[in-house]
C-alpha cells in the first residue's frame, strides 16, 4: 500500500503505545454506516496501513506511551445499522464532500468492504413484530457472534447513531424488575432504540459508551443492571465547542473573573443538522452541552444556545460563542469564538480511543461506570468535573496504573508459563504398580 502523499512522519511525534499482549479487540458501532463510524472505519485502517499519522489521537500521545493498548491494526469493526448503504460507498461520498482525502478512502477500500460483511441490520421499532427482549437478544447475539468469529479478546460496543428524543420517564425506568417484565411485554415498547443498542451490550458482555445524547445506557435501571457486569462510559462525545468552553470556562474562574452570560451558535447540515432540526430530538443536546458550562461557572450565568441545520454546510459545523464577564472594578470583559470543522472527523478519533481505553479497562477487568473517561464527554457519568485540563489529568493517571497492572498480569503469566516449560516431565505412573 502506498504512503498518501501528505503525510509527515516527522510532522507527528506519536506513539501507539507499549506492547498490547491480549489478542485483537473488537470495535461495534451503533449507526455503523453513519458519517461519524465511516470516518472511525476508514480511519483506523488508515492508521493501520500508516498511509496517514494519528492526529487527533489522545491516546497516541507522549502520556500514554507506556501503557499497553491495542494496536490499530487489532482492532476489527463490526456494527448495527438500518441503513443498507454501503460503507465503502459511504466513505466515497464524504470524500466527495471534501471531508476525507480520497486516497485514504481509495487506500482502505477493501477493508471497507470487509467491515461491511460485519455490519448487521440495526432496530427498526416500526418493522418489529414481538417484545423488546427478543430486540435486545439479537442485537446481543449479533455482537456474541461477531466476537466469537474473529477471536477476539475484548468487544468494545460505541453509540455513535443519530440523537433521539429524550423518552418520558417512566416506573420501568428506575427498578430493574419492572422493566425485564415490560421488555418481556409484546404489547410495550418502553425503550428507545438506544437504549436496547446498550442493553444488549451489557447482555454480551461488551464494554460500552454512549457517544450520543440520547438515552443509550443513562437510564438508572439500565446503569444498575450494567454496573456489575461491564465497564461503560458517556455521555455525548465532547468534540468541538463544548470542548472549547470546559478549557476556557475555568480560566475566568481561577482568574476571579464573573462570567455573566455565554451565548452560543451552531451551524450544522447533514444527517446531524437534519436530526437536530426536530426541537425533540434537540432538546437533549442543549441540555448536555449546557450543563457542563454552569458546572464551571456557575447556575447565575446566562447562557442561551442556539443549533440551526443549514443544509449546504454537510458535514462542516461552525459554532460561534460570545462571552460577557465582569473583571476589575466592574470593568466589562468580551471574548468571541468562531469554531469551524467537520465533526466527524473530531468525533472518530475519540471513538478509536474510547475503543482502546475500555478494551483496557475490560482487560483489567474493570466494572461499571469509568470516570477517568470523562475527558471525552460533554456530561459525563459518574463525575462532576467538567474542566478539561483536570479531565485530561485523570484520564493519564488512571490508564497509567490501569497499565501497570495489565502489564504485570501479562508478565507475571509469562514467567508461570517459562517456569512450566522448565519443569522437569513428571515421571510416569507404572499400571498395576509393575515397573
Amino acid at each position: 500500500m502506498e504512503h498518501h502523499a501528505n503525510h509527515d512522519p516527522a510532522a507527528s511525534e506519536t506513539t501507539v503505545g507499549a506492547a498490547w499482549n491480549r489478542g485483537r479487540v473488537g470495535l461495534w458501532l451503533i449507526g455503523a454506516r453513519g458519517s461519524v463510524a465511516t470516518t472511525v472505519a476508514v480511519g483506523v485502517h488508515a492508521l493501520a496501513a500508516e498511509v496517514a499519522p494519528p492526529t487527533g489521537c489522545t491516546t497516541a500521545g507522549p502520556g500514554f506511551a507506556e501503557v499497553p493498548l491495542p494496536g490499530f491494526d487489532e482492532i476489527v469493526i463490526g456494527g448495527h445499522d438500518v441503513s443498507t448503504t454501503p460503507l465503502a460507498q459511504r466513505a466515497e461520498q464524504l470524500a466527495a464532500a471534501g471531508m476525507i482525502p480520497a486516497a485514504i478512502v481509495a487506500a482502505v477500500h477493501d477493508e471497507l468492504e470487509r467491515i461491511d460483511a460485519e455490519i448487521r441490520p440495526g432496530h427498526d421499532a416500526a418493522a418489529h413484530h414481538g417484545s423488546q427482549a427478543d430486540v435486545v437478544a439479537r442485537l446481543a447475539a449479533d455482537i456474541v457472534a461477531f466476537r466469537d468469529r474473529n477471536g477476539l479478546a475484548e468487544v468494545v460496543v460505541v453509540d455513535v447513531s443519530s440523537t433521539e428524543p429524550l423518552p418520558a420517564d417512566r416506573p420501568e425506568f428506575h427498578d430493574p424488575a419492572l422493566l425485564a417484565a415490560a421488555l418481556a411485554d409484546p404489547e410495550l415498547a418502553v425503550l428507545p432504540a438506544s437504549s436496547l443498542a446498550a442493553l444488549a451490550a451489557v447482555e454480551a458482555g461488551a464494554a460500552y459508551a454512549c457517544f450520543t445524547p440520547s438515552a443509550g445506557l443513562g437510564l438508572p435501571a439500565l446503569r444498575a443492571i450494567a454496573q456489575p457486569r461491564i465497564p461503560f462510559a458517556g455521555q455525548d462525545g465532547k468534540t468541538g465547542e463544548t470542548l472549547l468552553r470546559t478549557v476556557l470556562a475555568p480560566m475566568f474562574v481561577d482568574r476571579g473573573m464573573r462570567v455573566l452570560s455565554w451565548a452560543g451558535a451552531n451551524l450544522l447540515g447533514g444527517g446531524d443538522g437534519q436530526t437536530l432540526a426536530d426541537p425533540e430530538a434537540v432538546r437533549s443536546k442543549l441540555a448536555s452541552k449546557t450543563r457542563g458550562l454552569r458546572s464551571l461557572v456557575g447556575d447565575h450565568v446566562v447562557a442561551p444556545l442556539h443549533i440551526d441545520n443549514v443544509p449546504d454546510l454537510g458535514d462542516v459545523k461552525t459554532a460561534w460563542d460570545h462571552v460577557h464577564a465582569e473583571g476589575f472594578l466592574s470593568s466589562r470583559i468580551t471574548l468571541q469564538t468562531t469554531w469551524t470543522a467537520y465533526d466527524s472527523m473530531l468525533a472518530a478519533p475519540l471513538v478509536i480511543d474510547l475503543a482502546r481505553l475500555l478494551s483496557l479497562a475490560g482487560a483489567a477487568g474493570v466494572r461499571g461506570v469509568v470516570p477517568a473517561l470523562g475527558s471525552f464527554f460533554k456530561d459525563p457519568w459518574g463525575s462532576d468535573v467538567h474542566a478539561f485540563a483536570d479531565q485530561s489529568a485523570a484520564l493519564t493517571s488512571w490508564a497509567s496504573d490501569l497499565g501497570e497492572q495489565v502489564t504485570g498480569e501479562d508478565a507475571a503469566r509469562a514467567a508461570a508459563a517459562a517456569e512450566a516449560a522448565e519443569a522437569p516431565a513428571a515421571e510416569p505412573v507404572p499400571i498395576g504398580g509393575v515397573r
